[in-house]
């Protein structure tokens, strides 16, 4: 793609400018992924662009090694294309990426890497889009601009870093969740997972197997569920119990069957909360904790409870809140992601301060102003798919009823990019 004479005196000073025929879809994660291949399916064009070098960079680079879907493969697919037969009912890390992989070949997606966002604002003048985006690999900043905006970046866009007092000062070593690998680097240590989620749970689950003396802290009350009961996944049971009976009820069985599975958590320092774990997922997004087996290294002792951190001290010492100090070689902040839209999209409402649709699931996927949203459900790769599915024909009607193609000769019928500077 060239650019003419005054493009290239211009650019010195501004960004260069695209028109984009078709949605402009940011972030090629999972979401936007399906996102992409829906509008193909639609005879959509669009330009989909992605900060990393790669589709599903939080899989690829920012997740450790042990990891499988939490859930039977069969509610994380992504629109029309199955898991391979083969393939095992919760994948691996590995086979996941595989699939995003044999994924965006089939549906032929190719984003733009290395292209992240730097802001994204509605012209009410002109009635489009403009996205700016800093590319160095590409020449410098560029700006895309187009009459729909795809907002992809999902929940899980940036590491959240708790403020506890000394962090900075912590004589061991400090590593959140998203750059841990395995366990195996901390063999014999002493480490502190703050955090008690499925991360949490699972990363002290690793540092066990490898030999180290894994504390997890528990600061809130939180559901810890059996993956499955007898045999039947229990997130499967659940969907399944939905069908005939309101949710409170389906709460109180998966609060009953957890009880009669795990036992009264309550002795190894859980709580549970006041309400039920469907609840807690539909109101607040708050995800209840699936057990692989580290409730079993818990009761045996290789996993040490400990309430909320009050402050890290030198020498790798961690006060806690019950008064006690211990000492720490390591510390691993299992403490989640957030949201990053509200750094770059600028001068709309339809999202939160935490960077969530204010209408909630499944309404959340349309704003005005040609802005839409997925991968922000807060019920994962099936909610994600959903959404990209309903956007994908939104945008196919859109694009039939308003849109007069022109077929000019060495026209790109996929995603249409033109310089309009």
């Amino acid at each position: 793609m060239g650019l003419l004479p005054t493009d290239r005196m211009n650019s010195l000073s501004s960004p260069r400018c695209v028109w984009v025929n078709g949605p402009i879809i940011v972030g090629a994660g999972p979401s936007g992924l399906a996102v992409a291949a829906c509008l193909r399916e639609q005879g959509v064009p669009y330009v989909i662009l992605e900060r990393a070098d790669c589709i599903a960079s939080l899989w690829q680079k920012r997740t450790y090694d042990r990891l499988k879907l939490h859930l039977p493969k069969q509610f994380c697919e992504l629109p029309r294309m199955p898991f391979p037969n083969h393939y095992p009912e919760y994948p691996t890390r590995r086979q996941f990426i595989d699939y995003l992989e044999d994924y965006a070949a089939k549906f032929e997606i190719k984003p733009e890497f290395s292209s992240t966002v730097l802001s994204a604002r509605y012209d009410e003048t002109s009635g489009l889009w403009r996205i700016v985006t800093s590319a160095p690999n590409n020449g410098g900043d560029m700006e895309y601009i187009g009459r729909w905006l795809v907002v992809a970046t999902g929940e899980n866009a940036e590491t959240v870093v708790p403020d506890i007092p000394g962090l900075d000062g912590f004589d061991g070593k400090v590593t959140h969740v998203s750059d841990y690998k395995s366990g195996e680097a901390y063999a014999g240590k002493r480490v502190l997972v703050v955090g008690c989620g499925n991360s949490g749970m699972e990363v002290s689950l690793d540092l066990s197997d490898h030999g180290a003396r894994p504390a997890m802290v528990v600061r809130d009350a939180v559901h810890v569920l059996p993956r499955e009961v007898l045999g039947k996944s229990t997130f499967e049971l659940a969907v399944l119990l939905m069908r005939w009976l309101p949710l409170w009820i389906v709460d109180k069985i998966m609060v009953l069957l957890a009880w009669l599975v795990l036992g009264n958590l309550a002795k190894l320092g859980h709580r549970r909360p006041a309400a039920g774990p469907l609840e807690l997922k539909e109101k607040y997004g708050r995800t209840p904790v699936l057990d692989y087996g580290a409730l079993a290294r818990i009761r045996a002792g290789d996993i040490a409870i400990v309430p909320a951190v009050t402050r890290f001290g030198k020498g790798g010492q961690v006060e806690l809140a019950d008064g006690r100090t211990l000492n720490f070689d390591a510390v691993i902040l299992a403490t989640g992601y957030r949201s990053n839209v509200p750094q770059w999209l600028q001068g709309n409402d339809f999202f939160n301060k935490d960077g969530y649709p204010k209408t909630a699931f499944p309404h959340g996927w349309k704003g005005q102003s040609g802005l839409y949203a997925v991968g922000f459900t807060r019920r994962g790769l099936s909610g994600a798919s959903a959404d990209a599915m309903r956007i994908a024909k939104d945008l196919g009607n859109v694009w039939r009823e308003e849109t007069k193609p022109t077929k000019r000769a060495g026209a790109c019928h996929r995603r249409c990019i033109s310089v309009v500077f």
